[in-house]
């Protein structure tokens, strides 16, 4: 195990999604920040705004140490208690100005610590997720099955648990739906040894990059109205919900005093509450609501 060489990584990745990005929208603004964090390490955030498609975006690289563990990260790892850490990773957040082009994200992440033996602690996280807001079948079907690819090729077994785990993850209890369509979602991952799980990562990261904007290009362009618009913000909401709500990794941030800027990067632009709205009957709204807002075997589908 080597954290230096996970770094190097990670890195690579990150810019490899900066330049997937300004190849399918030139016009984006980007604003970067090196920024250091007191007790040890620090970070490149990238913030994108303002493109012909793409309305809000970050790309954030952390490499940060602390003395102890955060309670978030102890959850699974209570013997960690008091354990000092180094914690790295690559999270991305694109919020598209075309409400017929999903929202997406993906993380991944890296743990070292040091147990109460002295000996060596290491394990990988993340995964991704899309958050369409009129979602297209054929695009939703596209993106379990480029994810179900990319499992297989590393354990057959382990799309539908990762699955499973992201069903879960992405849901927001007291509104009872999930935040999108869902996708793969993985913590205290190794898989056989360190090389195998860091190679998985890395095409975990690839994968969404592809994936994601082979639908961005496909449905950019696509008319929309201002009612459409309204209703991409109304349902922005829920993902700001569940990211202050439920997300561990904001937690995490907040609880290891990371960079507020950089945590909340990966909030939307706009985002509105309604009270007691319900969609209209029929309509495409009420479709998002009944048939994709709940786990579903996508690849299984019955006619």
């Amino acid at each position: 195990m080597n954290a230096d060489y996970v770094r190097k990584k990670f890195l690579q990745i990150h810019q490899n999604l900066i330049q997937s990005l300004f190849q399918c929208d030139s016009k984006v603004v980007k604003q970067t920040e090196q920024w250091n964090r007191s007790e040890g390490g620090g970070g490149k955030t990238c913030a994108f705004s303002n493109g012909l498609y793409l309305e809000k975006g970050g790309i954030n690289f952390s490499d940060v140490k602390g003395s102890k563990l955060p309670p978030t990260a102890l959850a699974d790892r209570p013997e960690l208690t008091e354990s000092p850490f180094r914690a790295m990773g690559v999270s991305v957040v694109f919020h598209p100005q075309n409400p017929h082009i999903p929202t997406a994200h993906a993380n991944i992440r890296f743990f070292t610590a040091t147990d109460h033996n002295g000996g060596d602690v290491w394990w990988f996280g993340g995964g991704f997720d899309l958050t369409p807001y009129y979602p297209i079948l054929e695009d939703v079907i596209f993106w379990h099955k480029e994810a179900k690819k990319l499992c297989d090729d590393f354990d057959e077994s382990i799309y539908s648990l990762f699955k499973k785990q992201c069903d879960e993850y992405f849901y927001l209890p007291h509104r009872g739906e999930t935040r999108g369509v869902g996708g793969i979602f993985f913590d205290d991952l190794c898989l056989n040894d360190f090389e195998t799980t860091l190679r998985f990562c890395e095409r975990v990261m690839a994968v969404y990059s592809s994936s994601f904007f082979t639908l961005f290009d496909k449905r950019k362009k696509m008319p929309f109205t201002d009612h459409e618009r309204e209703f991409q913000s109304y349902r922005r909401g829920r993902y700001v919900e569940f990211n202050l709500v439920y997300d561990r990794g904001t937690h995490f941030g907040l609880q290891s005093g990371g960079r507020t800027e950089s945590i909340l990067m990966s909030m939307p632009p706009v985002a509105n509450w309604i009270y007691d709205w319900t969609p209209e009957i029929g309509s495409k709204e009420e479709d998002l609501y009944e048939n994709f807002l709940k786990p579903v075997d996508w690849l299984n589908l019955k006619s």
